[in-house]
Parts: structure tokens; C-alpha cells; sequence
């Protein structure tokens, strides 16, 4: 056997030695946008492909302006003066959803899901998980709250609001779980706060924001994900999503 071929099959095999968690992380290191085989038996699906923005569109158009671009294998809001928010094709219920984000100075954007067209922005009718620079933004709503309604505790190791965001150039990894008995949200592995979607303390809240004046907020059950591209350049990569069908949270990965 020749070395490179020696070298090849010890690559492989080490691998494969790796626990199942390890080999996805493995694999989405080595090709990003990408899911392995066990994935695709989860059920996840891609919703960015790393070379085109099909599946996305502006919100309530049928086209994407030019402020969104896809750059080295990433979908990037490059000028926000011309970008808007984007909602992708699919509809979702119950769902987990995965994604790398790359914030840029005094960044702000934001995930938002089930979102339906009965309003006149993405954020009159789905709840916005934030993404920001915490470091710099102008809104006091930092990076992974679920905007005006829920945010983590204090961290008794820092005595503040807790923070697992990476600076500015770094890339995080969010995860978003909407299940029927908990839903959560995670930066980098870090759980923030947990909340049961339209629970009486859920309607309270939105009651008393901003968006009790919204008849069609949060009311859905299902919609479009969306990111938001008009408060500073960020850019995605590893944008993944599968449903959950029944009223199981799915473990921590």
C-alpha cells in the first residue's frame, strides 16, 4: 500500500472510530452546508445549499434583492440599505432549527419563525429570536432573547444577564427548539431560558409588550423562518431545520 493510500485509510478509520455526535460536527467542519447520512435520517434538511439563495425570497415578493449575496459559501447580508428581511419557503410547526451566524460591528438581526404574510413585516406576526453584536448594538435586546418577551437570568459567575455569544468575526453556533411542551434557545451550546409556546405566561408576555397591539402575532401555530437583513451586515452558513412531529423534545446535542 502506498503511504497516501496508508494515510487515506487511517483518516477514515479514525473517523469512523468517532462517537456519532463528533462525526457530525466532524463532517460539518470538513464540508460546510452539508448534512452526513444520519442527518438525512433525522429528518434535517438544508435550507441554504452553500451556492444560491434558492429557497429564499424577500418578504412577500418573489424575488431577493441584491443587499443579500452568497460569498464563500455563505449567505451574507452585505448591504443592509438594500437587503430587508427574507423568509425561506417552507412552513413549520414544531420544528429545531440549526445555524452558524457571523455578526458584524454593532450588528443587529434575528431569526424569526411562523411567519404568515397577514403582516406588514416579518415581526408582526413570528417571534424574533435575536442576534446581535452585545458588545456594541444600539438595541438593549441582546443576542439570543426572544425579543421583548423572554430573556436568560443573571450568571452568578459575572454577576450579568448571561452571555455565551463569541466577539465580532467569530463565528456562533444558535439552536432553536419550538416543541409542543418546551421550547428553548442555545448559543453555543449554552441553554438561555426555556418557555412553552402559547402558554398563559407566553400570552401574558406578549400582552404586555409591544406586540399585544398585533392581532396576528404568535397566533399562527406554523410559518416561514426568517432572517433579518436592515440593521447591519451578518452572514449565515450551516443553515439546517427538521420537524418534530410529536410532543417530544428532542435531547441536547
Amino acid at each position: 500500500m502506498k503511504s497516501s493510500q496508508l494515510a487515506a485509510a487511517l483518516l477514515s478509520w479514525a473517523f469512523l472510530s468517532l462517537p456519532a455526535v463528533a462525526q457530525d460536527a466532524a463532517a460539518a467542519a470538513a464540508a460546510p452546508n452539508t448534512l452526513t447520512d444520519a442527518q438525512k435520517a433525522e429528518g434535517w434538511k438544508l435550507l441554504f445549499n452553500g451556492t444560491d439563495l434558492k429557497g429564499w425570497t424577500n418578504f412577500k415578493k418573489t424575488d431577493i434583492r441584491p443587499g443579500w449575496q452568497v460569498k464563500d459559501g455563505q449567505l451574507v447580508c452585505v448591504n443592509p440599505k438594500d437587503a430587508g428581511d427574507i423568509v425561506n419557503e417552507g412552513t413549520y410547526g414544531w420544528f429545531e432549527l440549526q445555524l452558524e451566524y457571523n455578526i458584524s460591528h454593532a450588528g443587529n438581526s434575528g431569526i424569526i419563525y411562523h411567519v404568515t404574510d397577514k403582516g406588514d413585516a416579518v415581526w408582526a406576526t413570528g417571534p424574533e429570536f435575536q442576534l446581535e453584536d452585545n458588545t456594541a448594538a444600539a438595541d438593549k435586546v441582546r443576542c439570543g432573547w426572544l425579543y421583548a418577551l423572554y430573556q436568560p437570568p443573571v450568571d452568578p459567575a459575572t454577576n450579568k444577564i448571561l452571555d455565551a455569544t463569541k466577539p465580532v468575526g467569530e463565528w456562533n453556533h444558535v439552536r432553536l427548539v419550538i416543541a409542543p411542551d418546551k421550547c428553548f434557545h442555545e448559543i453555543n451550546g449554552v441553554r438561555y431560558f426555556e418557555y412553552v409556546f402559547g402558554s398563559e405566561d407566553f400570552k401574558k408576555r406578549i400582552a404586555e409588550s409591544k406586540f399585544g397591539s398585533m392581532p396576528n402575532f404568535a397566533k399562527s401555530g406554523s410559518g416561514s423562518i426568517a432572517l433579518q437583513g436592515d440593521h447591519g451586515s451578518v452572514a449565515f452558513r450551516n443553515i439546517k431545520v427538521r420537524a418534530l412531529k410529536d410532543s417530544s423534545t428532542p435531547a441536547a446535542k
